[in-house]
């Protein structure tokens, strides 16, 4: 069922839902740990379930919640089409199917989008021998306003602050610096870490054998929320404008296909994990398509992951000003709107099916 319904209320029913889904399903089902816990202290894991042979040369993952609390929205897409449309479905030959469930687990269970030691996931799969380390200029001068070292409290009109920022800089210029990623910031947004965090390390060891030895082509939609106009999409793919990869994409699946850059709703990444999939494994053709859905503007996103890692920082653990920007932050990410949920929902699930078709062409 692919509309509202799928959406469960926090992390742990999304999982219980995912693993029945996907048993009653038929589907293979493992879990793996991370090392993390949730607010009631027991341990948080990554779900995998997998359909198809163990040798396919076609192979689709759908993956949900890199991004912590986006995983709300990811995870309803999965569990929509695993109660629904791919209950009884079965892959053609040479076909196979995973969905990575909450690849941030501890994000999703706490409210936030990066993980337990402050990390931007999507900022922290680094190729071999680039450096941890780094931040752009204008994200150093604007520390002060993105990283208040001091619980929330006062009027500190950010909106007004950032207004003045986007119209002297632009906006272009303003989403490259706060959002491309910094690596020199511990207690900042859009931190990438100082080493490879435990999801890495999950997908390093353990993608190789989900995928099969036999793998010639993956298509790889990744779910997540924040850009964009309310329920429409864009998927952010690694090939340049015009490119063949880029045409062929978007042959498939139409204009909303968009290159990384500092363009339209995108922005240039470093430490992206679609970029690292591709080197990974470079005898495959090995496409991630960063399926962002837009929920409020992009003012109100960047106001919401401050305020929340401010509170997450600098408030007590029982501090109520802590949970209310937590609730703030889920809201901005995964609107509790019935249409906005319905319609988002339906999009992503129509994006998957189409990737199906795509496989099943094996074109």
């Amino acid at each position: 069922m692919a509309d509202e319904t799928a959406f469960s209320p926090d992390y742990t029913a999304s999982r219980s839902r995912f693993r029945a889904a996907a048993l009653a399903a038929g589907w293979d089902w493992t879990a793996h740990g991370l090392g993390c816990n949730g607010p009631d202290g027991d341990p948080l894991t990554v779900d995998v379930a997998r359909i198809g042979p163990e040798r396919p040369t076609h192979v689709v993952v759908v993956s949900s919640g890199l991004h912590g609390i986006e995983g709300f929205f990811g995870a309803a897409v999965q569990v929509g089409l695993l109660e629904g449309a791919l209950a009884t479905w079965r892959p053609p030959e040479g076909v196979a199917v995973l969905m990575l469930h909450a690849l941030n687990p501890y994000g999703f269970a706490h409210l936030r989008r990066v993980n337990e030691n402050n990390v931007d996931l999507n900022r922290n799969f680094l190729l071999d021998g680039e450096p941890y380390a780094g931040a752009p200029a204008r994200y150093r001068t604007l520390d002060p306003l993105l990283n208040p070292t001091s619980p929330p409290g006062g009027l500190e009109f950010f909106l007004l602050r950032a207004g003045w920022a986007i119209a002297r800089h632009g906006m272009p210029a303003l989403k490259d610096a706060v959002a491309g990623g910094q690596y020199d910031f511990p207690l900042g947004v859009f931190y990438g870490g100082d080493v490879p965090q435990a999801t890495v390390a999950l997908l390093r060891d353990h993608l190789p054998g989900w995928l099969g030895p036999a793998a010639r082509r993956v298509l790889h939609v990744d779910f997540h929320t924040g850009l964009g106009a309310p329920a429409t999409y864009k998927l952010l793919v690694d090939h340049p404008a015009g490119s063949p990869g880029h045409t062929a994409l978007a042959r498939a699946f139409g204009d909303a296909v968009q290159p990384w850059q500092n363009t339209g709703v995108s922005y240039a990444i470093r430490g992206g994990m679609g970029t690292w999939c591709k080197a990974r494994f470079p005898r495959i053709d090995y496409d991630v398509l960063a399926a962002e859905f837009g929920t409020v503007s992009i003012l109100r996103v960047i106001q919401g992951l401050r305020a929340e890692n401010r509170a997450h920082h600098h408030c007590r653990p029982d501090d109520p000003a802590r949970q209310a920007a937590k609730l703030a932050l889920r809201e901005v990410f995964a609107p509790s709107d019935a249409s906005w949920r319905r319609t988002a929902v339906g999009r992503g699930a129509a994006i998957v099916r189409t990737a199906l078709e795509v496989a099943a062409a094996r074109g």
